[in-house]
């Protein structure tokens, strides 16, 4: 519920708000979002805290791969101008160096133009297993044609790649234009064209947001736009470039990206180290000291803790299957939850007790309801909270409190002009999400 994509850890932004501002330059229309729907309000957050403008949030009410939002752009697209060009970019990858992204970009527009789908490849700089890759003709030119694509190879295989010197990393990024793309799927996956076709003409608006027909969506193939698209069509190029990319796919690579000290010591967050070197600590609520170890990484949030070497980063997966086995919830939420109104986060709990820090926005209420099996406390820390308790409306101010017993219902709302942050003490016999009724 709260992927890599999301989390501010990257000078205080998310790798979804640096794609966001990369494309937000006066080479670009607001870009358009296409999101899984739980991510909803993260990404509305996320954009209204950095003040992007956006075309529209698309809301998947199912996963369905890359081919679909591929030919999804392409359709909305071409309501607006027939003649538009897209940039097909993943919200979780790092760009650090833009200028030499622009400049492929422009490299790539009038081959786009022309009715090419460009692909971008990034010239490797190690054997990477992680990445697939793409064979490409080593002639003069900014723009290659291109020979093959290769699935991730083994480590062999990668080696050899970077001795020929014409393989590049596949980066997942596209460019074309939408009248290539539509004759691209029409040719080679109609029924993926005609599935997000009717789940856009018949997808409704919600908020900020517009929700993808349910019924028609899922009946979308769910397939990668490489196996859909690229591997099968011949108007096909490929621009080299070197914009220091990571797809960040483990914290190894984190650990790369971000400023050493002396030691090639990384520290995002508080971090103490004696006769230490090459680590990283990523700590959201502690100090981390590390005395006398090299190359570990140390990941601490408020609902776990991870220690490990920095070369067994992968097999992170092996706990999280475990977790996933034994049904822990911490795989799927982070204590921060947001909300329409907001967020809620949990800062601890108990047999008969939950206590939450919420944060309301200006303006923003939540549903009246009621809860059969607990009373609630609040507090306000900072703001104005108009309350509805059985009818009876108050207004409570920074350090001010009030009560709401059990059964009774209750609804609050920010009519101030500053967020309003209150800690909220729930207290009975049953704390569960599914003990409310909403009127």
């Amino acid at each position: 519920m709260r992927p890599k994509q999301f989390l501010p850890i990257f000078d205080g932004e998310s790798l979804f708000q640096k794609t966001c501002k990369r494309t937000s330059n006066g080479m670009f229309a607001p870009p358009l979002i296409i999101s899984n729907v739980d991510h909803r309000f993260l990404i509305g957050e996320q954009l209204e805290e950095m003040g992007l403008e956006n075309s529209g949030i698309l809301l998947e009410p199912v996963g369905r791969n890359t081919a679909a939002p591929a030919a999804l752009a392409a359709y909305i697209a071409l309501e607006k101008d027939p003649d538009a060009l897209i940039l097909l970019a993943p919200s979780d990858h790092l760009i650090s160096d833009e200028e030499e992204f622009n400049r492929a970009l422009q490299a790539a527009i009038p081959v786009a133009q022309a009715g090419t789908i460009v692909t971008f490849g990034i010239k490797p700089n190690e054997p990477n297993t992680g990445y697939g890759y793409i064979k490409v003709n080593n002639g003069e030119g900014a723009v290659k044609t291109v020979e093959r694509f290769v699935e991730k190879p083994d480590l062999m295989k990668a080696k050899e790649f970077l001795q020929e010197g014409c393989y590049l990393w596949n980066a997942g990024i596209f460019l074309y234009s939408a009248k290539a793309m539509r004759d691209a799927f029409t040719r080679h996956k109609p029924e993926i064209w005609q599935s997000v076709g009717e789940a856009y003409v018949k997808s409704k608006v919600d908020l900020d947001f517009q929700r993808l027909d349910l019924d028609a969506f899922t009946a979308c193939p769910s397939i990668s736009f490489d196996y859909a698209i690229m591997e099968k069509a011949q108007n096909i190029a490929c621009v080299p470039m070197d914009p220091n990319w990571s797809d960040l796919g483990a914290w190894p690579a984190i650990w790369e990206s971000q400023f050493k000290d002396e030691n090639k010591n990384v520290s995002m967050g508080e971090a103490i180290y004696q006769d230490a070197s090459n680590n990283l600590v990523y700590s959201e609520d502690a100090v981390v000291s590390i005395i006398g170890l090299d190359n570990i990484m140390v990941v601490n949030t408020p609902d776990a803790l991870l220690v490990a070497a920095k070369d067994r980063a992968q097999d992170v997966k092996k706990v999280v299957e475990h977790l996933d086995g034994n049904n822990r919830q911490e795989t799927i939420h982070h204590v921060r939850k947001y909300r329409p109104w907001g967020w809620s986060e949990e800062i601890a709990h108990g047999d008969r007790f939950k206590v939450h820090s919420l944060m309301i926005k200006s303006g923003q209420e939540m549903s009246l309801q009621r809860h059969m099996h607990r009373a609630e406390h609040w507090v306000v820390v900072n703001g104005t909270l108009e309350i509805i308790i059985n009818d009876k409306i108050t207004l409570i101010t920074e350090n001010q409190s009030v009560y709401v017993p059990l059964g009774a219902s209750h609804k609050l709302s920010n009519p101030g002009k500053i967020p309003v942050r209150m800690i909220e003490i729930q207290s009975g016999s049953y704390i569960a999400e599914d003990d409310i009724f909403r009127h």
